[in-house]
């Protein structure tokens, strides 16, 4: 079994970044391929959720999303000795599942901004927002059906499970709103079909067009859903601490919409005097004050929520790498996909 680390001094800054440039290079097409084939109201609010144009249909000049999820599929292909080229309408319609699920939880969590602009539900409705969303998922399907590679059928039936899962984690994740006593089990599974579902289908379909076996298929899988919570829990931390001007989100975002988090559940079930606090604030009934919002970042840091987030993430990218070696035995030939495990566990926003 091959030995993974993430050691900083061994991997420059900009590899991830190198890496996503190149999936870009090789998925943008087929994804504006794709989106434009839709009839003109839905390709005019996917192309803007994507950011390439504004609301009125001129072009933007800053860039879009980062794409990690469709660079995983080109990644996890070259690791197990395919062609990325290969695999771009499969990474194209990871990305079309992902962008779908983005737009409706924008309409059925109420965000108003994404990427430091008007959510698309803002901007054009959420009846909009929801038939475009619906109208990729069926591109995605449609880019697999068309794909003559051998592995686009299997393809088909690993995104489509994906998709149940996905929606199994949003409806888990909004009944918690309603709970005041979730665990951090319960917390940790939601936080697996939400997010690490579809980073695991992700990296499981990449092998599958190098030829992977079902156990290296399997293992890849494992690597992604790792990959998923870590980045899950970073991404819990930036909600509740991340700067504005990076995250494009208001301060203390997830503790304005009462969300159970995984540091806010950890938090809540601390025993502790500031988990009582906690609690005690997110009963309330009405708006939080910014001092009050304020009281419970400190809250859920007092109570051990945040270090217990920031050890998590650090033990599951250590089961996620575990899970790579016995997937890719050769370390070198997962330079990619290591890269972009550093990426998402050093992210900011």
């Amino acid at each position: 079994m091959g030995i993974f680390t993430l050691e900083r001094d061994h991997r420059e800054g900009n590899e991830a970044a190198d890496v996503l440039a190149r999936a870009r290079g090789l998925v943008d097409p087929v994804l504006r391929a794709a989106v434009d084939s839709l009839p003109g109201s839905m390709r005019k609010v996917a192309g803007y959720h994507f950011g390439w144009w504004e609301a009125d249909g001129s072009p933007v000049a800053a860039p879009s999303g980062k794409a990690i999820r469709p660079a995983m599929v080109l990644a996890a292909t070259q690791a197990l000795g395919g062609s990325p080229g290969s695999a771009t309408a499969a990474a194209a319609a990871v990305e079309l599942v992902h962008n779908f699920t983005l737009l409706h939880d924008d309409v059925i969590d109420r965000d108003e901004t994404r990427r430091h602009r008007p959510t698309a539900w803002r901007v054009f409705g959420t009846t909009e927002a929801i038939l475009a969303g619906d109208a990729m998922h069926s591109l995605a399907l449609r880019l697999l059906a068309g794909d003559a590679h051998p592995a686009a059928q299997g393809a088909i039936r690993r995104l489509t499970d994906c998709v149940v899962e996905l929606c199994e984690g949003q409806q888990i994740d909004c009944a918690f709103e309603q709970r005041s006593d979730v665990s951090l089990a319960e917390c940790l599974a939601m936080a697996e079909a939400k997010t690490g579902a579809l980073l695991g289908a992700a990296c499981a379909i990449g092998g599958r067009y190098a030829g992977a076996s079902e156990e290296a298929a399997q293992a890849l899988d494992g690597f992604g859903r790792e990959i998923g919570l870590a980045f899950q829990l970073i991404d819990d931390l930036i909600g509740i601490w991340g700067d504005p001007a990076v995250t494009g989100k208001p301060v203390g975002a997830d503790l304005v919409a009462r969300k159970k988090s995984l540091p806010v559940v950890a938090a809540l079930g601390s025993g502790t005097a500031e988990g009582r606090v906690l609690a005690e604030l997110y009963a309330l009934e009405r708006v939080l004050s910014p001092e009050e919002l304020r009281r419970c970042a400190a809250a859920v840091e007092g109570a051990g929520g945040r270090g217990w987030a920031q050890g998590e993430s650090c033990e599951r990218m250590a089961a996620a790498l575990a899970q790579l070696a016995t997937a890719v035995p050769e370390p070198s030939a997962a330079d990619d996909l290591l890269a972009l495990a550093e990426l998402v566990t050093r992210r900011s926003h």
